[in-house]
Order: structure tokens, then C-alpha cells, then sequence
């Protein structure tokens, strides 16, 4: 048993010789001795799980999740369910632990065996690190296409239950990330943008409405050197087939980063009905002279107020690959930091939407930077945007 001790003495506190942690406690408040005990044996520190724990009994995620399997295992040989290896893997993921060699850690933990409706004290032990790797490597690509579209339809039945289906537009953002990795693992890559050894995933989110908030409602695992656009129509089908299914009739808007801008995508979206799309665009050289007055008004105008200055204005421009022109909203940016010297800076952003340059960039475009904050969130963060 360790025992900390924090006296009182001399109108303060003072820590006895057996502690080795600092006294935090407040001199004056009450003069007896406190003492805390760190000898109990079946403890945990991820006690805010069982809240994970209520969210999947109302939303019964982890039972869709299952559904999508085949358990083709010799019953007689059996310990540990499909449900129970799934359920296992999502907690421990959610609460921080995403290597399956945290299984033996955790295989005795009270809060996760609770997770999976076990006595805390007296219930089997969880699987072991073998077995939970035999279980993921074990699902097959149409497996995680299975439970790719169970999650999305989780997540969208979900707020059309809250929104009692009065739902007029549903918007769709997709972004890359890294997801660094350590060792020799499969489809693991240099990624020069974000200068480590990586995963790229790639995460959609939806939001509805006039509602700012975002919901991921999609992940796919990529090679640490795949290309931004990789999957991306295959996603954004995928999730435009489940919207339309849940909201017919609903009006789609999409917004995607410079990344994506290829013309496959291009292609595939303007053949949408009822499809708004706003995609940055990498500048180039026939675009940089488009916008090159309006970079001179806005130089102008940011000498005369010593500040950030833009002017907007639009083209129609045909890339090479492109079969017939898009709409092109042009910022004409010049940015002023303070000890540097004024800084061109123009945007870019190709769109089918109607509504002044201003207004599609302000209102509609920019209003998707929050999700590059969300993807850096932890896993049990990210799992609160979901449920």
C-alpha cells in the first residue's frame, strides 16, 4: 500500500517523508491529517467510457457494426463473440488505445470489461493481443465497405430523427490527414506535405442546414503517399446515395480543399442533380494573369489603410483535361504582417453556385476551415462527433 501524508504544521502543510508527490491541498481549511491511499487493485482511468458505453446503447452502433460481419470460426473453439471483439476495439479506440497491443493491458481492466457487460472483478479477462489481430485480419474489403456505409447511415438516420427529416440541404466535406506511423507497417509512407512516415485517411463530414456544427460520418485508410483526390468519388457517391435515400429531394452542397480538384471529380459532380459544389484551385500561371488587376486594386488599397486587403472577382476558365469551362471565383489578396513586406495572395475556387464571388468564398467556402481543426482531435473526440 502507498500511503501519502499531508500534515499540518505551522499554519501550512508539509508532505511526510513517504510521499514522493507535491501537497496541493489548501492550508486552514481543516487542521486533521489527510491521507490517500493508492491500493486499490482493480482501478481505472478511463471511467468517462461508460458514457461511450450509454451513447452506443441508444444509438446501438456497435451492434450495426457487427451485423456486418460473418463469424467463420469453429463455434466449439469460441471465447469471445464477433459483438464482444467489435465492441472491444471500439472503446479502446475511442479511449486512446489504438494498437491491438494494448489488448493485454487492457484485458483486465474493470471500466472496459464493464464496457462489455462484464463483472468488473469477477468477469473473464478480454481478448489478448493474438486474438484481436486474428480478428482484424481476418475482414475483407467488403467487410469495411459494409461498415463504411453502416456508420454513414448511422449517423445521417440519426439527424433526421433530430431534424424531424425538415431537411433542405445537407452539405459534405471531405479532407485528408495524417495518421503517422512508427515501424514497418503495410501501405506506410513518406509524405512530404507533412513531413513524416504516414497513413492519409480521408474523413467526410455532413452538416445540415444553416447548422455550423460538423459530423463525421466517414473514414477511409490510404497510403501515406496517396494523392488527395484518391477515393474520393467513391465516397462522395456513396454518401450521396445514402443522403438522397434518407432526404429525397435535398439539395447537396459540397466543399472540398485545392487537393481534390481533378477532373474526374469535377466531372462526376457536375453530373449531379440538385449538386452545389464549391473546390479550391491550386493557382497557375493563366490564372494568376486573371487575376493580376485585381491584385493591383487590392495593393492599392492595402497601402492607403496599412492592412489585409481583397478584392474578388470571377472568370471562365477550361484546364487543359477540362471538357468546357467551369466558374472560377478569384480572391485578390494582398496580406500585410507586421516588419514584412505586403504579400500577393490569390485564391482560388472553382463552383457551379450562382451568388456573387463574395458571398460563395465568405459564406460557403471558408466556412469549411474548421474541419481541418476537427480531424486533429482524438479518437474519443472524434467519436463525439459521430454519435
Amino acid at each position: 500500500m502507498l500511503t501519502k501524508r499531508c500534515l499540518r504544521h505551522f499554519g501550512g502543510f508539509y508532505v511526510s517523508d513517504d510521499s514522493t508527490t507535491q501537497c496541493v491541498l489548501f492550508p486552514g481549511i481543516f487542521p486533521k491529517p489527510v491521507v490517500a491511499q493508492f491500493d486499490q487493485r482493480e482501478g481505472s482511468s478511463d471511467g468517462g467510457a461508460l458514457l461511450l458505453k450509454a451513447a452506443d446503447q441508444h444509438y446501438r452502433l456497435v451492434e450495426e457494426l457487427t451485423a456486418c460481419l460473418q463469424d467463420e470460426r469453429q463455434a466449439g473453439k469460441v471465447d469471445h463473440t464477433l459483438r464482444a471483439l467489435v465492441a472491444q476495439r471500439v472503446f479502446s479506440i475511442a479511449c486512446g488505445y489504438p494498437d491491438a497491443n494494448d489488448a493485454a493491458l487492457l484485458a483486465s481492466d474493470p471500466i472496459h470489461k464493464l464496457l462489455l457487460d462484464r463483472d468488473p472483478v469477477e468477469g473473464r479477462d478480454l481478448a489478448s493481443q493474438p486474438t484481436v489481430s486474428r480478428f482484424e485480419n481476418a475482414i475483407g474489403v467488403k467487410e469495411l465497405y459494409r461498415m463504411g456505409e453502416t456508420l454513414a447511415r448511422s449517423v445521417i438516420r440519426r439527424h433526421a430523427k433530430r431534424l424531424r427529416r425538415r431537411v433542405y440541404r445537407v452539405t459534405i466535406d471531405l479532407d485528408p490527414t495524417d495518421d503517422p506511423t512508427h515501424g514497418a507497417q503495410q501501405l506506410s509512407f513518406f509524405n512530404g506535405h507533412y513531413d513524416t512516415w504516414c497513413y492519409l485517411p480521408v474523413m467526410g463530414f455532413v452538416s445540415f442546414n444553416e447548422e455550423v456544427e460538423q459530423y463525421l460520418c466517414a473514414a477511409v485508410l490510404r497510403p501515406g503517399n496517396a494523392p488527395a483526390a484518391v477515393g474520393a468519388v467513391g465516397l462522395l457517391r456513396r454518401l450521396i446515395r445514402i443522403i438522397r435515400g434518407r432526404f429525397p429531394g435535398v439539395t447537396i452542397r459540397v466543399r472540398l480543399d485545392g487537393g481534390f480538384a481533378n477532373p474526374a471529380l469535377l466531372d462526376f459532380l457536375d453530373a449531379q442533380p440538385k449538386l452545389e459544389y464549391v473546390v479550391a484551385m491550386a493557382k497557375n500561371a493563366v490564372l494568376k494573369r486573371v487575376a493580376a488587376p485585381g491584385i493591383r486594386r487590392a495593393r492599392r488599397l492595402s497601402k492607403r489603410s496599412g492592412k489585409t486587403e481583397h478584392i474578388y472577382g470571377e472568370t471562365e476558365y477550361a484546364a487543359r483535361k477540362w471538357p468546357y469551362r467551369r466558374r472560377v471565383v478569384i480572391k485578390a489578396e494582398v496580406v500585410q504582417a507586421p516588419d514584412k513586406d505586403a504579400k500577393d495572395n490569390p485564391r482560388f475556387v472553382i463552383t457551379n453556385m450562382k451568388q456573387s464571388p463574395q458571398w460563395i468564398y465568405e459564406q460557403v467556402y471558408c466556412q469549411r476551415g474548421d474541419i481541418e481543426n476537427r480531424i486533429k482531435l482524438r479518437p474519443a473526440k472524434l467519436l463525439k462527433l459521430i454519435v
